[in-house]
């Protein structure tokens, strides 16, 4: 059975400990699918998320000719070992046509990769990622000499040409995403990429992928993925509700700049979405009210664009629950707010607001939240997990709109 349309989060009144795992980090799965295709040999990717973004970048893989196998994970249920065989910098088959959903990863990053191939290829998705800017990385790929027959966004035709010895430069102010996929597929292209717009110390995303190309096994072989820290935020989180919570396996290399979070549970006075948290920011604004003390949380631009308009979404949410919160630029500034109150929340299709919600339903009670299943997006089992019995779960319950607690099966965003 599927999550309904509409569920309750019950306040937790019980002390709690646990110890929950979360799934692999989309960002690196998703950059390791694409690097293990341009490898020559076959790379056995474990603890690799299978989610729905995941999924769209495997079955795209696939549909260019890859071999691709996926094998369920012992541990975590969300999780897959993944085995690409890779074909050293060539794509066998150029399909018609790819759909990416809502993936930012996939529609970037494919766009970069298409190149290399022979053929030509329609990239499309849902109306949402039609109106995510594109244009920084078609003109990139234009400068390297590549035909795109787009206009700022998808849907987009990409001509590939093969390898070609050339340079580009792209803005680095819009979204890393583009130059991630530039230089991913830049040494199989023959690529020099510039970046301009920003300092690189400000755009951790892609000092992730640099640091990945540099780690990866390129001749084939194994290469483990660390948990989503991003997806971690939400139970790191729940301890500044008066839980006590600890999440396995935190990575320690230091590319996820959201393994940061750890040390924004007493959040300070003002946070940076450039320099101190990137998708857990959000964790951190919805926790925000219930703070003694005013935040600012500051750069937010990068939200604007992504699943749904997230600042002007994270401040109509909050301010439906009584929150005192203030949107000034790229700002939101938010005062403590002993006032919170239920309210039927609106998820924007937005997994991360979902979870956010979630979280703050833990304290604040009757958080309703509209299309929860749309978490299977990065996270398909995070509803089971937050009702899962300690230690491997927070306890919490979760109920329909009729009263009735969900089972753990209904609780599984399919």
């Amino acid at each position: 059975m599927p999550l309904p349309d509409l569920i309750e989060i019950l306040p937790q009144t019980t002390p709690v400990t646990s110890h929950v795992t979360v799934p692999g980090s989309k960002s690196i799965t998703n950059r390791a699918l694409i690097l293990a295709a341009l490898a020559n040999g076959e790379t056995t990717l474990t603890g690799a998320l299978w989610s729905e973004d995941t999924q769209i970048m495997c079955e795209a893989l696939q549909a260019m000719g890859f071999s691709v196998s996926v094998v369920d994970d012992p541990v975590e249920q969300c999780n897959r070992t993944i085995v690409v065989k890779g074909e050293g910098g060539r794509i066998p088959t150029m399909p018609t046509q790819i759909y990416v959903g809502n993936a930012g990863t996939a529609a970037r990053f494919l766009a970069a990769f298409s190149c290399l191939g022979e053929g030509s290829v329609r990239l499309h998705g849902i109306d949402r990622m039609h109106e995510r800017p594109q244009s920084e990385l078609f003109q990139a790929l234009r400068m390297l000499g590549y035909q795109v027959d787009a206009a700022g966004a998808l849907p987009a035709v990409i001509h590939g040409a093969g390898p070609r010895e050339a340079s580009c430069q792209v803005s680095l102010l819009e979204s890393s995403q583009f130059a991630s996929a530039l230089l991913l597929c830049s040494e199989a292209g023959g690529w020099s990429v510039d970046f301009v717009g920003a300092n690189l110390d400000e755009t951790p995303y892609v000092r992730m992928t640099q640091e990945l190309i540099k780690e990866f096994p390129m001749s084939g072989g194994p290469f483990s993925i660390e948990p989503d820290t991003s997806s971690g935020s939400y139970f790191w989180g729940a301890n500044s509700l008066g839980l006590d919570v600890e999440v396995a396996d935190w990575p320690t290399t230091g590319w996820q700049i959201d393994a940061q979070f750890t040390r924004f549970i007493s959040t300070p006075r003002e946070v940076s979405r450039q320099t101190d948290l990137g998708d857990s920011i959000m964790t951190a604004i919805v926790l925000a009210p219930l703070a003694d003390r005013p935040i600012s949380f500051t750069d937010l631009g990068r939200l604007r664009v992504q699943e749904c308009e997230r600042v002007q979404a994270l401040r109509t949410e909050l301010t439906k629950c009584g929150a005192v919160i203030r949107e000034e630029g790229d700002t939101l500034h938010v005062e403590p707010s002993p006032g919170m109150h239920g309210a039927e929340i609106e998820t924007y299709n937005d997994h991360r607001m979902a979870m956010c919600f979630a979280l703050l339903g833990i304290k604040v009670p009757g958080i309703r939240l509209r299309n929860p299943a749309c978490v299977k997006k990065t996270f398909p089992n995070f509803f089971q997990k937050f009702a899962a019995d300690p230690p491997r779960g927070l306890g919490v319950g979760i109920q329909g709109v009729d009263g009735r607690s969900l089972s753990n099966e209904e609780l599984f965003a399919a």
